[in-house]
């Protein structure tokens, strides 16, 4: 029962060579919208850059407004994986939203740029709206509720 590492130097080598070949260089993460956008925004500039030239630098909008087309948004997010403590769910790591505003001849007028930070720290309305058309019928609720009295006990 004597353990001579001579005997076993290959047995440890080859565990090790399998453990370190499972180490990550690169951090793992999903990306969602357009890729370093604070950097193409800075390409950008007010009172001289077009439509046109916002779609070669930065590529179409996510969305526009609902009240004018002359409103511009693009997003970036991207998750990464936690680390130990956090047992590998996905954190944060950089959450940006650009807005732009263009004129009615189309050049770029003033751009904003919020980050994780910013967004934080905005305030949105606690209301709700209410919806008539998704409200279910009588007889919807009423089966709804003999399901969950039979199936409760399960």
């Amino acid at each position: 029962m004597f353990f001579s590492f001579k005997y076993h130097y290959y047995k440890i080598l080859l565990i090790l060579l399998f453990i370190l070949s499972s180490c990550q260089l690169q951090e793992s993460s999903k990306n969602h919208g357009i890729l370093f956008l604070e950097n193409r925004s800075n390409k950008l500039v007010i009172n001289k850059s077009n439509k046109n030239d916002v779609i070669d630098i930065i590529g179409e909008p996510h969305s526009k407004s609902f009240t004018s087309e002359d409103k511009w948004i693009y997003v970036e997010r991207t998750l990464t994986k936690g680390k130990y403590h956090k047992l590998g769910r996905h954190s944060l790591k950089t959450n940006n939203i650009l807005v732009l505003d263009f004129d009615r001849y189309g050049i770029l007028k003033e751009k904003k740029l919020f980050n994780k930070k910013d967004i934080a720290k905005m305030s949105f309305s606690k209301n709700t709206t209410e919806n008539e058309l998704a409200k279910r019928s009588f007889v919807e609720n009423f089966l709804q509720s003999i399901k969950e009295k039979m199936y409760q006990g399960r």
